[in-house]
């Protein structure tokens, strides 16, 4: 009798693990991903698809992707498919898709909706920001400490990017006597604007620029590039656009940030709302130092970043503001 009733006890524990097993795969059994622009653009598209390949490795899901996503309407038929191939994730890889996705969150409620940068207010929906002031606190202080004008500028999509005013925080730090110009484009892509506002800089005897904007950052570098002076790197390393003229990057591991959110769901740990992430969470990183840049200086920065790492602060003593 004891013999029967320990394998009954057996049989259902073995059935249970097996049924936990079975609920957290079939979370992440299937994911979709919608990009702005395209897959291969080289940076910020081409990180989401790397994240989406990543959990479709790590996870053996059938994933899959749409390009050039940007209005509600081919956002909404888009979701509307993924649903009828029962996806039960899905990626909006920008800003753009936090609104949709709220709107949309109540008729797919077997969804989880992911976005970047904007505000998630339903309980399916979530939002990644990467904090990116400490980012570009570093790449400011490395900027002024190179600069031999004395005059570095900063090429920034939107006025709320927090990595700008770090960058100018940064600067200032390194040497108070640095001016700093910042412009805007209002627009994530817009070469055109981006490479206009860099012939204002230059003229101004701007000497090192930080093209905070995915979509026109490569056109920039090239062009400073031509010139012979310098830049900051923006969301990727950069530094194989020439060694010598990119001092260092600012980068986001986004690719890293998508196996966070598939970890977390399947472990029922992925949180609506708005979430933030920074160096500590290993999804923010500086990218390789040009060697024109001294190696006693390099030392000092990784220092300085373990530090934050370590502590939370600056090398000013105050935490990071955003």
């Amino acid at each position: 009798m004891m013999k029967r009733c320990y394998a009954l006890f057996l049989v259902a524990f073995l059935l249970g693990l097996s049924g936990c097993s079975t609920g957290n795969s079939a979370e992440i059994d299937k994911v979709g991903l919608l990009v702005p622009e395209a897959v291969n653009d080289g940076v910020w598209g081409t990180k989401g698809y790397k994240g989406l390949l990543k959990i479709q490795s790590e996870y053996n899901a059938d994933v899959f992707y749409k390009e050039g996503m940007k209005n509600d309407t081919s956002i909404k038929q888009a979701v509307n498919e993924f649903d009828k191939k029962d996806v039960t994730l899905v990626f909006g890889h920008g800003s753009e898709y936090a609104e949709v996705f709220n709107n949309l969150s109540a008729d797919y409620p077997n969804i989880h909706f992911v976005s970047f940068n904007g505000d998630a207010t339903e309980k399916n929906t979530t939002s990644l920001r990467f904090k990116g002031y400490a980012m570009g606190f570093f790449g400011g202080m490395t900027a002024a400490f190179h600069s031999k004008t004395h005059k570095v500028g900063v090429i920034a999509a939107f006025d709320w990017q927090p990595e700008v005013q770090g960058f100018i925080d940064g600067a200032k730090y390194q040497n108070s006597d640095t001016e700093l110009e910042v412009k805007y484009t209002n627009h994530w892509d817009d070469s055109t604007a981006a490479l206009n506002e860099l012939d204002r800089l230059i003229s101004e005897d701007v000497d090192v620029v930080y093209p905070a904007g995915d979509g026109y950052n490569v056109a920039v570098i090239e062009k400073l590039k031509e010139k012979g002076l310098y830049a900051i790197g923006y969301v990727s390393d950069q530094s194989d656009l020439g060694e010598s003229t990119v001092l260092t990057s600012t980068v986001q591991h986004a690719d890293k940030l998508y196996s966070i959110v598939a970890d977390r769901l399947v472990n029922d740990k992925l949180d609506s709302g708005n979430l933030e992430f920074d160096f500590e969470d290993g999804v923010i990183s500086m990218g390789k130092f040009s060697p024109v840049i001294p190696k006693d200086f390099q030392s000092e920065m990784k220092k300085h970043i373990q530090n934050y790492i370590d502590t939370g602060k600056l090398p000013n003593g105050k935490e990071s503001k955003q």
